[in-house]
């Protein structure tokens, strides 16, 4: 890629400022972010990119940009290509969301009653849990009251309908679960074995903070082997497990994924309806769109809250839900490449393609330069940076030194570990690394070899180029770097 198409590309953020002029303002209707402040670094200079790469023995592809807060180009390596976008893709959903649906918009959850039939509506509320639907329970039984129920039906028609919103994990993932309009505790079943290998003890419950019912649609058993540790079968009539009794210790927990969402959810409502006078005939799933006199309903977070979640915690099931709900197509991947459009009509040039909202598919890939584009335009405009995490890699290396706080995303699969947002001074980045041939090799697979030390080295890595970025912008300000031959040295080839 020519140097020179890097810098116009880039500095394209510029004009979209003039198009989207006024300063950015917060999501939830408060006064602006003032800059973030820092000491300007003495002393020591940018570190170089290139030792940077090599001490990080990572193999495979590094890709970044970085742009100061008036758009000059600080720092770019492979900027245009396209990577696995991994969960860094879910800043774009994020956005995508707000524009379509807007901030304050809620989901519902509704119950009907139409003649002796009552029906659980979902509404494509992707954080609905145990606790929420237990007040939508209470709210139930009190309206229908000694009125009679002979039909139990759940509709999860609001959104496509998908067993696993990424094919090709390892089955017992509890980030691929299934979809549909109505979900229910991110659709995880939580299990608990206690008692060891002698006189084990299994419980699967719909668990939630206050209320934890037991899951009667998904049953376990254990199973004498060493592994698989966990094996699923859902050719019966409930969903069922087993568990490897030699793989296992003598007590724990897991959250797994639930594949009949629309079943689990109908069971835990009879369950909590009962418990408050209501007794409810096994749930069926329902085909049609419900009718009939609504007699409860809940309503979700506004969107706004609900996407801070998404970011925050990274859970795909949302992005994939908000995602679907705001372009209205019928699968993940018409959806992705809706939402793609969206964005080069949002004036962000560069090369990308999504198949779903998460970044869980393959085949969602952007460059670090689109990335960055994005950040520093659309998403700076709309304040998405009150919704990042703040100093997200402390966790794995600890706080960050120096008071140089970032508010970013991270994107983890098997040897892709990605890093976008807003450093200090205002700077807009996205780090990008992937290994392709070993990326491949464990694609699904849980924890492969090697993988953790190298995200760590991947993660190291990212720490060091902001750090480099933000001396780079310091420089810029001190008026350090201010010929043409001394920029293209500082950063480096593209």
């Amino acid at each position: 890629m020519d140097r020179r198409a890097v810098l116009a590309g880039l500095a394209g953020v510029v004009g979209w400022g003039v198009l989207n002029p006024g300063p950015a303002v917060a999501l939830d209707g408060s006064e602006p972010l003032a800059p973030r402040s820092s000491t300007r670094p003495r002393g020591r200079p940018p570190a170089d990119a290139q030792q940077l790469v090599d001490a990080a023995r990572l193999g495979g592809q590094v890709a970044f940009a970085a742009l100061a807060s008036d758009g000059t180009l600080l720092d770019a390596r492979a900027a245009e290509t396209a990577l696995p976008a991994a969960s860094t893709l879910k800043t774009v959903t994020a956005l995508y969301a707000l524009h379509r649906l807007g901030a304050g918009q809620r989901f519902a959850t509704r119950v009907r009653l139409d003649g002796e039939t009552l029906i659980l509506e979902g509404g494509g509320d992707p954080v609905m849990d145990s606790d929420a639907l237990a007040v939508l329970a209470a709210d139930t039984a009190a309206a229908v009251g000694a009125r009679p129920v002979t039909r139990f039906e759940v509709w999860g028609g609001a959104l496509p309908r998908m067993e696993q919103i990424a094919p090709g994990q390892a089955v017992h993932l509890p980030y691929n679960p299934a979809l549909s309009g109505m979900m229910l505790n991110f659709n995880r079943v939580h299990l608990d074995w206690r008692g060891g290998r002698g006189d084990l003890r299994l419980a699967l419950t719909a668990r939630g903070s206050k209320v934890a019912p037991p899951a009667y649609t998904a049953r376990v058993r254990p199973d004498d082997r060493s592994t698989p540790l966990f094996a699923y079968d859902g050719e019966g009539p409930v969903e069922q497990w087993t568990l490897a009794r030699r793989g296992i210790g003598p007590s724990g927990t897991r959250w797994l994924p639930v594949r009949r969402p629309e079943l689990y959810a109908g069971d835990v409502f009879q369950t909590l309806c009962r418990a408050k006078g209501l007794a409810l005939p096994t749930p069926e799933v329902a085909d049609l769109p419900p009718k009939g006199e609504e007699v409860a309903r809940y309503e979700s977070p506004r969107l706004q809250q609900i996407l801070r979640g998404m970011l925050v915690y990274s859970t795909n099931l949302t992005a994939e839900a908000v995602g679907l709900a705001a372009s209205g197509a019928g699968d993940l991947r018409a959806s992705g490449a809706a939402m793609a459009d969206w964005l080069r009509a949002q004036h962000v040039s560069g090369s990308y393609a999504f198949a779903d909202h998460s970044g869980l598919s393959p085949d969602s890939r952007i460059s670090a330069a689109s990335l960055t584009r994005m950040l520093a335009g659309p998403g700076r405009a709309a304040g998405l940076a009150d919704l990042l995490r703040a100093d997200p890699l402390a966790d794995m290396l600890g706080a960050q030194s120096g008071g140089r706080t970032i508010r970013a995303k991270t994107g983890t699969l098997n040897f892709v570990s990605n890093l976008a947002g807003y450093g200090p001074d205002g700077i807009s980045f996205a780090i990008l690394t992937a290994d392709a041939a070993r990326r491949a090799a464990t694609h699904g697979a849980e924890q492969p070899q090697g993988v953790i030390a190298w995200t760590i080295r991947s993660k190291r890595l990212q720490r060091d180029l902001v750090d480099r970025f933000w001396r780079l912008s310091s420089r810029d300000a001190a008026g350090k770097s201010g010929n043409a031959t001394e920029r293209q040295s500082l950063t480096g080839s593209y």
